[in-house]
């Protein structure tokens, strides 16, 4: 058997009132695009963070490559990237100083730095910006400039919440292709949520529908009427809870 990018069991974290996550298990293969989608509060964002230790889980595990996060070495980390809720980004520091300690965070040979940093730029049309701090950048640029970052190093693990978030149509497009890019030729694992069912469809292997913080069926990316399916299972687990 192959080993997985990223194994999660029994992962769970309640919080009062009853919202969090409830037992969810996932398993990303390398090379692999799997897209969890839900409403508004499903816990897309609270799940993503558990998957990358921002927050204790009550109960479960997430191994990144067989390694527990709870134990995961410097390097393990140094081949993941990920943007949850706000990209972060120092705002004193222009776009390509950002990127070039983006980078050295990730553990790129410093050789190499320069290069990466020069062509991350390009990958995301983010030229024009180089040289312009982080704190003036539109909303949409920051988002951008989150997305690089995170990308800029060839993670073999990317994990993504709500990615298109701000975009404009030719940001949403160059991210989809970069994606692709890496699953395909360099076997990286991505996990990425959203609600905008359009846009995954166009990129996943598999859809996954979370709702009230379980995993409650799948979808089919190249399905007719993918929007119907969706709301069809929201609204069946809706009534099975009731």
């Amino acid at each position: 058997m192959v080993e997985a990018a990223l194994a999660v069991a029994g992962l769970a974290r309640r919080f009062r009132g009853g919202a969090g996550i409830h037992g969810v298990n996932l398993r990303i293969e390398p090379g692999e695009i799997c897209a969890v989608v839900g409403l508004n509060g499903a816990g897309k964002s609270t799940f993503m963070k558990l998957v990358l230790g921002m927050l204790r889980p009550d109960a479960g595990t997430v191994m990144v490559k067989c390694v527990d996060i709870r134990d995961a070495p410097a390097m393990t980390w140094a081949k993941v990237g990920h943007v949850v809720e706000h990209p972060f980004a120092y705002p004193e520091l222009t776009t390509r100083a950002n990127l070039g300690l983006g980078a050295r965070l990730h553990a790129v040979e410093p050789t190499k730095i320069k290069r990466v940093v020069e062509d991350a730029l390009d990958e995301l049309a983010l030229g024009p910006y180089a040289n312009v701090r982080a704190g003036v950048l539109s909303s949409g640029n920051r988002q951008r400039l989150g997305l690089t970052s995170a990308l800029q190093h060839n993670p073999s693990l990317i994990v993504l919440d709500e990615p298109t978030n701000t975009l404009d149509p030719a940001g949403v497009i160059l991210l989809r292709e970069a994606l692709l890019r890496r699953a395909r030729r360099t076997g990286a694992a991505v996990l990425v949520s959203s609600h905008h069912l359009d846009e995954v469809a166009r990129i996943a292997d598999r859809i996954l529908v979370l709702n009230e913080g379980r995993i409650i069926g799948g979808l089919d990316p190249g399905g007719v009427d993918i929007e119907r399916s969706f709301f069809a299972l929201i609204h069946a687990d809706t009534e099975e809870s009731a």
